[in-house]
């Protein structure tokens, strides 16, 4: 009886300490919490808007002339991206970039013909590498809807106008993380915009009607913070 008394009391005893025991064991045994990265990133960038431009041109109702440039902007622009998983995203482009017309070959003689404003908020689906570390490739194919304002004439032109347009664009970049909230982004888009635009000469007395090509190049850098 005297055995299995002492025996009880050590099972008794030891039940007690063994969770004591876990307790002072380092923390450097546990595993740790893990937390998972928010779906939401925000990005500030320069961004440079180069036109690879040119038009058809009809004056009156003749033939076709070929010949217009549009200037290269360089402005802020901000995105928004919202991760489905941790490789699909999509991201919300948004900025606004003032541009000159002016005149080349046959037409390289009326000189400046007038001004206008973009705002083409440009939505894209995106595929993200994971496989890289701190370095982060992505690709991404979308869509644009381009809104034009302050159109203003210059020369000998007026009610000079370029129309809202949609387009397509196509894109690569990549983030650099320096830790789990912020990085450096460099990325380039292609965005295929053909809009049409209308004026007048001759006070008003010969109507002109132009198919635009803009098909500019989209090229940024900035900083990346992830939420």
């Amino acid at each position: 009886m005297k055995t299995s008394s002492r025996a009880a009391l050590a099972l008794l005893l030891g039940s007690v300490a063994l969770p004591a025991f876990a307790a002072d064991l380092p923390s450097a045994t546990r595993a740790p919490a893990f937390e998972a990265p928010s779906p939401w990133m925000i990005r500030v960038r320069a961004l440079v808007v180069a036109p690879q431009s040119s038009a058809t041109v009809n004056v009156n109702g003749g033939p076709d002339i070929t010949g217009l440039k549009a200037s290269t902007a360089v402005v802020p622009e901000l995105d928004i991206t919202y991760f489905f998983t941790k490789n699909i995203a999509t991201e919300l482009v948004l900025g606004v970039t003032p541009h000159d017309v002016k005149g080349t070959g046959a037409l390289a003689s009326l000189g400046k013909i007038g001004s206008t404003w973009l705002l083409p908020p440009t939505l894209m689906l995106q595929y993200h590498f994971t496989d890289f570390g701190a370095f982060k490739p992505y690709v991404g194919a979308g869509v644009n809807y381009t809104f034009t304002f302050s159109n203003k004439e210059a020369g000998v032109m007026s009610s000079f106008k370029v129309k809202n347009a949609p387009g397509v664009a196509l894109q690569a970049g990549f983030d650099y993380m320096f830790d789990r909230h912020w990085g450096l982004n460099v990325d380039v888009k292609k965005l295929w915009l053909r809009p049409d635009a209308t004026a007048v000469i001759a006070a008003g007395l010969v109507p002109v009607t132009a198919k635009v090509r803009l098909d500019p190049w989209l090229i940024s850098t900035g900083i990346t913070y992830r939420f």
